[in-house]
C-alpha cells in the first residue's frame, strides 16, 4: 500500500489516528483512532480534517465533528471495516453490497465487538433462530450466508482460521422459492389498466420487463443510449442491476410501439437526454424503487384485486415459457443475463451475449406460450 499523506494523520502498529493540535483541540476536536490504516482509514480522518476546516472558515458557526464508530483490534467489526475500504468491495454489485449491509445489520450489534474466536456454534445457533422468529425465516437465512461469507473475508484477512468457521454446524433453512407467475395475457391486462389510470410510463416500463424478462430494477433504469434497432426490431444493452453481467433486453414489435408512443407522448418534439432514465411517474419524476412498487400496487389493485404476485415474477415467467418452448440452455442463459449451466467460467468465455442468441429465446417463448395455453 503506497504513501497517502493526510493532514493531522498518523500509523501506530498498523492503526490510523487522527491527532489535533492542542489549539484544536481546545475548540472541541478530540484525538480518534480511525481504524487499520487504509482508505476506511483515511476517510475518517479526511472527514475530521473537512468539519475542522470548516470550523476555521466560520469561527461564528457551530461544526457538527463527525464521529466514527471505532471498533476493537481484532474484532469482526474491524474486519469489516478494513474489507469495506478494500477494492473488492467497490467491485461489488450495488445489490451485492446491499444485501450485505442488510445482514451485517444483525451481525454488527451482537458480534461486531468481539474477535471471530470467541462466536460459539450454541451462540450462532440462537442468533439465527432469534431472527427467525423476531422478524422472517428469509431473513435469518439471509443474515446467515452474510456470516459465512464474511468469515471467508475474515480468513483472507488473518482475522480467522477458513476452516473454523463455528456456523457450518447450523443448519441454515432456506425459504420455499417464489414459484409465482404471470401469463401473457394477465400482463398486457396489466400494462392496459396502467395506460387507463394514467400510469404511461408504468405501462411501457412493464411491457419492456414482460419482454425483456428481466427485473424491476434493470426496466426501470434504461436510459436512451443503451437502445439499439436493425431492421428486426429495438433492443437494449443492458447490464444488470443484481449482479453486473452484461445482457440484452429485447422488445417485440407491440412493445416497440408502445414504447415509441410513450416517448412521444413523455417528451413531445424535444430529444430527450440520453443519459437520464425513459420511464417515469405521472409528475415526471423518474422512477425510484418506492414509487415503480407503489404505481404497480396501485394498478394491481383494480387489475386484479387481491392478487399478490409482484413485478418480479414477470421475470420467472418469462423463463417458464422459453423452458416450455424447448429453448437451449444457452440461449436462456443470455436472454436471463446469467449462466445456468455447469461451466460458468466456459459459458461467459465462449458464449458471448448476443443479440440473435436472446432472440432465439423470444422464438421459444412464442412456442412454449401457445403450449401452456392449450394445456
Amino acid at each position: 500500500m503506497g504513501k497517502v499523506r493526510v493532514r493531522y494523520y498518523s500509523v501506530i502498529k498498523g492503526r490510523g489516528y487522527w491527532q489535533p493540535t492542542a489549539a484544536m483541540r481546545a475548540l472541541g476536536f478530540r484525538p480518534t483512532s480511525c481504524g487499520p490504516d487504509g482508505p476506511s482509514a483515511w476517510s475518517v480522518a479526511e472527514k475530521l480534517n473537512a468539519a475542522w476546516d470548516a470550523r476555521q472558515a466560520s469561527p461564528e458557526v457551530s461544526v457538527e465533528i463527525p464521529l466514527h464508530e471505532t471498533w476493537p483490534a481484532g474484532s469482526i467489526g474491524e474486519a469489516f471495516d478494513v474489507y469495506r475500504g478494500t477494492n473488492e468491495w467497490a467491485k461489488k454489485a450495488v445489490r451485492t453490497r446491499e444485501d450485505w449491509e442488510r445482514g451485517w445489520k444483525y451481525i454488527g450489534p451482537v458480534f461486531g465487538r468481539f474477535p471471530p474466536k470467541l462466536v460459539t456454534m450454541p451462540t450462532l445457533s440462537e442468533w439465527r433462530q432469534g431472527i427467525e422468529n423476531g422478524k422472517s425465516l428469509r431473513e435469518a437465512h439471509r443474515a446467515m450466508k452474510i456470516w459465512r461469507a464474511l468469515w471467508k473475508v475474515m480468513a483472507a484477512l488473518k482475522y480467522c482460521e477458513a476452516d473454523q468457521d463455528p456456523s457450518l454446524a447450523v443448519v441454515n433453512t432456506e425459504p420455499k422459492g417464489r414459484s409465482q407467475t404471470w401469463t401473457e395475457g394477465e400482463a398486457v391486462r396489466l400494462v392496459k389498466g396502467a395506460l387507463r389510470m394514467g400510469y404511461r410510463g408504468l405501462a411501457a416500463a412493464l411491457a419492456c420487463m414482460w419482454d425483456g424478462a428481466v427485473a424491476p430494477v434493470d426496466a426501470r433504469t434504461l436510459k436512451l443510449s443503451q437502445r439499439r434497432e436493425d431492421n428486426k426490431g429495438v433492443w437494449f444493452d443492458i447490464v444488470r442491476g443484481k449482479t453486473g453481467r452484461d445482457g440484452v433486453l429485447t422488445l417485440s414489435r407491440r412493445s416497440e410501439r408502445l414504447f415509441k408512443w410513450y416517448l412521444k407522448q413523455q417528451f413531445g418534439d424535444a430529444e430527450p437526454i440520453s443519459s437520464m432514465e425513459i420511464f417515469r411517474t405521472r409528475r415526471g419524476a423518474a422512477y425510484r424503487k418506492n414509487s415503480f412498487s407503489e404505481d404497480f400496487r396501485d394498478v394491481r389493485k383494480v387489475v386484479f384485486p387481491g392478487d399478490t404476485r409482484m413485478m418480479l415474477d414477470f421475470r420467472r415467467s418469462g423463463s417458464t415459457e422459453a423452458v416450455a418452448g424447448g429453448v437451449e440452455g444457452t440461449a436462456l442463459s443470455a436472454k436471463l443475463a446469467n449462466s445456468l449451466s455447469e461451466s460458468k467460467k466456459l459459458e461467459q468465455t465462449y458464449v458471448p451475449v448476443q443479440v440473435e442468441m436472446v432472440r432465439r429465446a423470444d422464438d421459444a417463448r412464442r412456442v412454449g406460450r401457445n403450449a401452456l395455453r392449450n394445456k
